[in-house]
C-alpha cells in the first residue's frame, strides 16, 4: 500500500520537489495548535482521526480525484437515445467518488443539521465543519460549492419555512446515505439582476389548486441538476421592487417521481470550478414551495447566502494554505546556486508575503466560526458581531487568495505552469471566490450596511478589543493593536455617513486587517507561539500603518524606535 512517508522521503531525493503524499493535516503545526485554542479537548481528542483521514486524502488519493475531475468536466446530455426529452448533467467518476466522501462519508453539509455525526453525540460546534472543509478544499474546490449551498438551504429552510415543510423535506438534507440524500442550491442570478435583487424578473403565481408555479430564466445556477434549490420570483399582483420578491423551495422531482417543469438550457464553460456543473435555468411552470412570508424574500435569501459567503472565506483561506504549503515545500526541497531556496533572502521575503494573508484569513476563519456557534446557541450578542465578521472574511480573505495562489505559482517556477500540477486550479478557483455570492463591492457595502443598520462596529470592537486585553504582549504593541483598531471603527463610521460609501473598500480591508492582527495576537500569547505574534506585528505594519516608500523596506523609523528590530522584520 501507498505510504505517505515513505512518498515524501522519495519526493525529497528528487531535484523536481513534489509534495504529493503528505498529510496536510499532521503537516499542519499551526492548525493543530490553534484547534487546542478553539475546540474542547473532548472534542479535539474524538475529531484527531478524523482530521488526519481526510488530511491524508487531501493529500494524495483526494487530490487525484480533484485533477481528474478538474479534466474532465461534467457533460449536458438533452435527450435519450430514443428522442426522450429526459435531461441528464454526466459526471465523471472521479467527482461522484468526491461526492460520496463530502456528503456521506464526512457529512460535511448534514453536520449541522443532525444530532449525531462521524460518532460524536449532540451537534457539532460549526468550527469542526469549517477544519473539515478547510482541508477538503485545499484538494478539491468546486464541490465545495454545491456542499455549502446543501448546507445553507438546510439552515434556511429550518428557520423560514413552515413545520409542514420542515417536516416534509428536511430528513433529506439530514441524511448520509448517499443513495438518498438530497443536494441543494440556490437558483438567484438573472441576467439583469445579480445582486440587484429588486430586478427579478422570474414571476410566481398560484394556480387554480393554490399551488406556486414559476416562470422565468436564471442565468447562472451551480449544481443545477440538485435535488432542491431556493429560488427567487416576484409574486404576481405584489408591489414592484424588493418587497414583491418571495422565496420558495424548487423540487428537482414531483411527489409522483416525474421531473419538475424546468430545463438546464445549457452549462457554462468556466475559467475554474471546472469538475461542478453550473448551468441556465428555465423554468417553465414549475411547482415549488413558498418559504416563509410572501415580500420577504430577499431577507430569507441573505440569510442562505451570508452562510455561503462565510463558507466562501472557509475555501479562500483552505486555497491559501496550499498554495502556501506547496511553496514553501519547494523552496525547502529545491536547490539553485549551491543553495535551497529557502536560505536566499529574497524567497524568504516572499514567502512571508504570502505566509501572511494566509494566517490572517485562518485566524478570522476561527473567529468567526465561534461568533456563528454563540449567535445559533442564542447569544443575542453575537449575531451583530457575526453579521461584520461574514462579509468581512468573503470580501479580504477572497481577494488576498487571488494573489497568494499567483505568487505561490511562481515559486514553483516554470512547473507551477503546467496543468499536471495544483498550482493553476488553484489560481483558476481563487478567483471565483471574490465574484459569487457577491462581488467585492458588493461585500464590503455589506460591511457598512452592518455598521449602519445593525449595530455591528460596537459588537466587533467590543469583542477584539476584549482579546487584545486578554493577551499577553509587549505594552506598546498592544496600544498600537488598540489604536489601529480604534482608527479603523473611526474609518468605517465615516464611511456609513452619507456620501461615505467610496471609503466602504478601505474601512472593510482597515478592520479586517487590524482584527486578524488582534486574533494572532491572542492566539500566539494563548498558545505560547512567538512566531505567531511576530506574525501579527507584520500585519499591523505592512497592512495597517504607514509606510515610507523612500525607506529601506518601507519600515517607518518611529516604529523601529518604539517596537525594535524585532517587530520590524520584512514581510
Amino acid at each position: 500500500m501507498f505510504s505517505p512517508s515513505s512518498r515524501a522521503s522519495d519526493n525529497d531525493a528528487h531535484p523536481v520537489p513534489d509534495r504529493h503524499g503528505q498529510n496536510l493535516f499532521t503537516t499542519d503545526v499551526e492548525l493543530q495548535r490553534m484547534l487546542a485554542l478553539y475546540l474542547p479537548a473532548d472534542l479535539l481528542r474524538h475529531m484527531q482521526p478524523y482530521f488526519e483521514r481526510l488530511g491524508a486524502l487531501a493529500g494524495g488519493p483526494l487530490d487525484e480525484l480533484a485533477h481528474a475531475a478538474d479534466r474532465n468536466p461534467p457533460t449536458l446530455t438533452l435527450r435519450t437515445r430514443t428522442g426522450v426529452d429526459t435531461q441528464k448533467i454526466e459526471k465523471h467518476p472521479a467527482y461522484i467518488e468526491m461526492e460520496r466522501l463530502a456528503y456521506s462519508d464526512f457529512g460535511l453539509a448534514a453536520m449541522s443539521h443532525r444530532d449525531e455525526t462521524l460518532g460524536w453525540q449532540g451537534r457539532m460546534p460549526p468550527l469542526v465543519k469549517y477544519v473539515l472543509t478547510y482541508l477538503f478544499v485545499q484538494a478539491e474546490f468546486g464541490l465545495c460549492c454545491p456542499v455549502s449551498m446543501t448546507d445553507s438551504l438546510a439552515r434556511t429552510l429550518k428557520k423560514f419555512g413552515s413545520p409542514e415543510l420542515v417536516e416534509r423535506f428536511l430528513p433529506r438534507f439530514q441524511s448520509l446515505d448517499f443513495d438518498t440524500l438530497a443536494q441543494g442550491a440556490m437558483f438567484m442570478t438573472e441576467q439583469a439582476a445579480g445582486s440587484d435583487i429588486a430586478a427579478t424578473q422570474t414571476r410566481a403565481a398560484q394556480d387554480d389548486s393554490g399551488a406556486w408555479r414559476i416562470h422565468g430564466d436564471k442565468w447562472f445556477c451551480s449544481n443545477p441538476d440538485a435535488d432542491f434549490a431556493m429560488v427567487l420570483a416576484h409574486v404576481d399582483g405584489a408591489p414592484a421592487g424588493m418587497k414583491g420578491v418571495s422565496l420558495f423551495l424548487l423540487p428537482k422531482r414531483l411527489e409522483d417521481g416525474s421531473a419538475n417543469n424546468y430545463r438546464i438550457i445549457r452549462l457554462k464553460d468556466k475559467l475554474g470550478t471546472r469538475s461542478m456543473a453550473s448551468g441556465e435555468i428555465r423554468l417553465e411552470g414549475a411547482i415549488a414551495y413558498l418559504v416563509g412570508e410572501q415580500g420577504r424574500g430577499f431577507v430569507q435569501m441573505a440569510d442562505m447566502v451570508n452562510n455561503s459567503r462565510l463558507s466562501n472565506g472557509v475555501r479562500a483561506a483552505g486555497l491559501m494554505r496550499r498554495a502556501v504549503a506547496e511553496a514553501e515545500y519547494v523552496a525547502s526541497q529545491r536547490r539553485a546556486f549551491g543553495r535551497r531556496l529557502e536560505e536566499m533572502p529574497l524567497m524568504q521575503r516572499q514567502l512571508l508575503k504570502l505566509r501572511l494573508p494566509s494566517e490572517q484569513a485562518r485566524s478570522m476563519v476561527f473567529q468567526t466560526a465561534q461568533a456563528l456557534a454563540r449567535s445559533d446557541a442564542g447569544d443575542a450578542a453575537a449575531y451583530p458581531l457575526l453579521r461584520i465578521l461574514t462579509p468581512l472574511i468573503k470580501f479580504r480573505a477572497c481577494r488576498d487568495a487571488r494573489k497568494v495562489t499567483g505568487d505561490a505559482m511562481e515559486v514553483r517556477g516554470g512547473c507551477g505552469y503546467i496543468e499536471e500540477w495544483a498550482d493553476p486550479r488553484l489560481l483558476r478557483d481563487a478567483h471565483l471566490g471574490s465574484i459569487w455570492e457577491g462581488t467585492s463591492n458588493i461585500v464590503a457595502l455589506d460591511v457598512i450596511r452592518a455598521v449602519k443598520r445593525e449595530n455591528s462596529l460596537p459588537a466587533l470592537q467590543a469583542h477584539f478589543g476584549a482579546l487584545a486585553d486578554e493577551a499577553s504582549l509587549v505594552p506598546a504593541f498592544a496600544q498600537a493593536l488598540r489604536e489601529a483598531l480604534a482608527r479603523a471603527g473611526a474609518l468605517a463610521t465615516s464611511a456609513a455617513q452619507e456620501g461615505g460609501e467610496p471609503l466602504a473598500r478601505q474601512a472593510a480591508s482597515a478592520l479586517y486587517h487590524c482584527c486578524s492582527a488582534i486574533a494572532m495576537a491572542w492566539e500566539g500569547a494563548a498558545a505560547g507561539s512567538s512566531q505567531r505574534v511576530d506574525w501579527a506585528q507584520l500585519v499591523l505594519l505592512h497592512r495597517v500603518l504607514p509606510r515610507d516608500p523612500l525607506a529601506p523596506g518601507g519600515v517607518p523609523p518611529t516604529w523601529r524606535k518604539q517596537h525594535g528590530q524585532a517587530a520590524a522584520r520584512e514581510s
